[in-house]
């Protein structure tokens, strides 16, 4: 069963290599999904809920010294991650079109290699093929953007391209520093943590190096602020690019700080480090204001965009405040409340993408002032546009309530009589949930209710474009109805994760 792993992350590569070579492109991607997720579920299924570290691992050695071995593994955390990649794989692949310009083999392998790269980080247990695996899902990206890409697709393709090239060599200096400080000898993850307690890293060193991971991990998360490359970026990619990078690639950086940072730096987040303009300041007041500024700031900028696709490309941003607000916490509540809202996010971000991918297909504009009144014309994408809208605001009922209900939590368990800034910083991110409110409902009322535009036509999905949006739709009600399938999973590993920084 652990070869299932390998599967998992090379049936993409060996279908691109194979459409490469001549096989139907659609058919081969959407073959190659469709058998990924059914390992997935199969994995999620056969998951011991009650049992602590890694499931259904595998290794094969590469290097002797220092130690590298391509070795994969599942705890709860990168078992949800991992359904995550490929629910969205499929219903990215099935709502690319069947022709493109240019070489539509090419479309579908890069959509397939993104797959490929999240697959493989979020499966890794050895820290060199982590951070390798997510680069090599950078290049397929920025030829999404640059080859099929609107508006001034070229000059985003290199504004994404630069910043997260910056972001993974920082990313690269802060791993490599840890592995160094860690005894140099092995980059099994497993290992590196054992060596945590016998190293005896001191805590400002662990503060420096805590700072330099949040740092090039924000910058491929989009944290404020360094986020201005991922609005433009959503709203000029393909819809299927859209949906793999917000949905999926953008959670390794979040995955990556309760991964890495969290378990191997524990004295790291709360030892003050003189930084300049700011004085004696810890990671963790750092994280709080930069995630503020995620959460009020970029929602504000949210409320003025005019167009739908900038509109939900800052959106994504801005809700990325969320998660990082349940790292904060550092606490197993919110934790486990950060990986359901990595779950939640992921697919109904790529569910908006995907509806607002068919609007520009069919009408050619996402500018909200030329839409209005496709309720009356396409009842079926008016419906689960808005199922998608409310799971995003965290309406009760959807995956993404249940993820912020256990991010608030988490941020208040053991509260005293006295409000910390952690707790402080918490209540000011509340308003977050009526600014969400106030765009989401704001661009539903405009683009769906009233009257059509005089001339105006919206032809509603076909019964084989609704499929990849009920699975997307069931996937938000499923988790937001029952939250224990999600963190009855995440629980075991989670609280490894929390005892290790407690210890």
């Amino acid at each position: 069963m652990s070869n299932l792993l390998y599967i998992l992350i090379f049936l993409p590569i060996l279908a691109s290599i194979a459409i490469a070579l001549g096989a139907p492109a659609r058919l081969s991607a959407i073959g190659a999904a469709l058998v990924n997720l059914a390992i997935s579920l199969f994995l999620f299924a056969s998951f011991d809920s009650t049992a602590a570290g890694y499931q259904f691992a595998a290794s094969f050695p590469v290097i002797p010294s220092p130690e590298i071995s391509l070795s994969v593994g599942l705890d709860g955390m990168s078992l949800v991650m991992v359904l995550l990649t490929a629910i969205v794989t499929l219903c990215a692949v099935w709502v690319s079109p069947k022709q493109v310009e240019g070489s539509l083999g090419l479309y579908y392998c890069s959509s397939l290699l993104i797959s490929a790269g999240g697959l493989g980080a979020f499966c890794a247990t050895d820290l060199f093929f982590f951070y390798a695996f997510h680069e090599l899902a950078l290049i397929p990206t920025f030829l999404m953007i640059g080859i099929w890409g609107t508006g001034a697709r070229k000059m985003v393709a290199w504004k994404i391209t630069i910043y997260l090239g910056l972001g993974s060599v920082i990313l690269l200096a802060g791993l490599l520093a840890l592995f160094i400080n860690l005894g140099g000898k092995s980059f099994d993850m497993a290992t590196m943590q054992a060596a945590v307690a016998a190293a005896e890293l001191p805590a400002t060193t662990q503060a420096w190096i805590f700072l330099t991971l949040l740092i090039g991990f924000g910058i491929l998360i989009s944290l404020f602020p360094f986020h201005s490359w991922a609005a433009p970026a959503y709203a000029s990619a393909p819809t299927p690019t859209s949906m793999l990078h917000a949905g999926v690639l953008k959670k390794f950086g979040l995955y990556g700080l309760l991964r890495v940072a969290v378990p191997m730096l524990p004295g790291g987040i709360n030892t003050p480090l003189p930084l300049p303009l700011l004085g004696e300041i810890t990671v963790l007041d750092l994280m709080l204001w930069l995630l503020l500024g995620n959460i009020i700031v970029i929602g504000l900028v949210t409320i003025a965009q005019k167009d739908l696709d900038l509109m939900l490309g800052n959106s994504s941003v801005m809700h990325m405040g969320y998660v990082f607000l349940g790292i904060a916490s550092y606490n197993s509540i919110g934790f486990s409340g950060a990986v359901v809202l990595m779950f939640g996010h992921g697919i109904s971000i790529a569910l908006l993408f995907a509806l607002a991918g068919r609007i520009r297909e069919h009408t050619g504009t996402l500018t909200i002032s030329r839409l209005g009144g496709f309720g009356k014309l396409a009842p079926f994408l008016g419906l689960t546009f808005a199922f998608a809208a409310f799971a995003s605001i965290g309406l009760p009922g959807f995956a993404n309530f249940a993820g912020e209900v256990a991010v608030f939590l988490g941020a208040f368990k053991g509260a005293g009589t006295e409000i910390t800034f952690l707790q402080g910083a918490t209540i000011v991110a509340l308003w977050g949930v009526v600014i969400s409110a106030v765009y989401m409902l704001r661009a539903y009322r405009s683009v769906f209710k009233g009257e059509p535009h005089e001339g105006a036509t919206m032809p509603d999905l076909t019964f084989s474009q609704r499929i990849p949006v009920l699975i997307l739709v069931a996937s938000l009600l499923i988790v937001g109805l029952y939250p224990p399938i999600l963190l009855d999973k995440i629980k075991p590993g989670i609280e490894l994760i929390a005892k290790a920084f407690a210890e």
